[in-house]
């Protein structure tokens, strides 16, 4: 398995619902930080139909970089209220390094496959519907989405004024990801 690097800065706005599954959300203790959060960052999951067509755009088509996953017993899954008694490896990718990064966990389940959402438009379905991942450079962004055969949707990349451009792919589930960047 290639394992890619990317400075990028990553934030999220949405994602998909039936496709958000949020799995062993680590704890944290604050470091001088107050309010109801011990974390700044969110960790995003994402069931896929295929995990390895899945991780192959989000390292090489989006730039993220994979680190250790880690895996959930059936038992687990379901004691926590969000498997229906299905083990799940989840695959962990990250805008970079360092601890504290916000992490993409990518999983499927083979045994008990879902539905895929109405990924038409944003307001097709309810619930989470897209990703925002901040750039360090639209250009670099594109030739990574070139090389891995990805081609941007609608007319983007599309200038959002000064140097900044919003350009919109999806994955091989459908999921919208934006990338803003100069």
């Amino acid at each position: 398995m290639k394992i890619h690097t990317c400075p990028n800065r990553f934030r999220l706005s949405t994602l998909t619902p039936l496709l958000v599954l949020a799995l062993a959300v680590p704890w944290v203790a604050a470091q001088d930080q107050s309010g109801e959060f011990s974390k700044g960052v969110i960790d995003i999951g994402i069931v896929a139909k295929d995990v390895e067509k899945s991780a192959k755009f989000y390292t090489e088509a989006i730039g993220l970089t994979e680190v250790k996953g880690f895996s959930v017993t059936g038992e687990m899954g379901k004691k926590i209220g969000l498997i229906d008694n299905q083990p799940a490896d989840v695959r962990v990718f990250v805008p970079g390094s360092g601890e504290g990064s916000t992490r993409i966990k990518l999983m499927s389940f083979p045994q008990a496959p879902g539905k895929a959402a109405d990924q038409s438009f944003i307001h097709s379905t309810y619930g989470f519907r897209y990703l925002t991942l901040f750039v360090a450079s639209t250009d670099q962004a594109l030739e990574r989405l070139k090389k891995a055969g990805v081609k941007p949707i609608g007319e983007t990349p599309l200038s959002l004024g000064g140097t900044s451009r919003l350009t919109t792919v999806r994955d091989p589930d459908g999921n919208f990801i934006e990338l803003i960047g100069p």
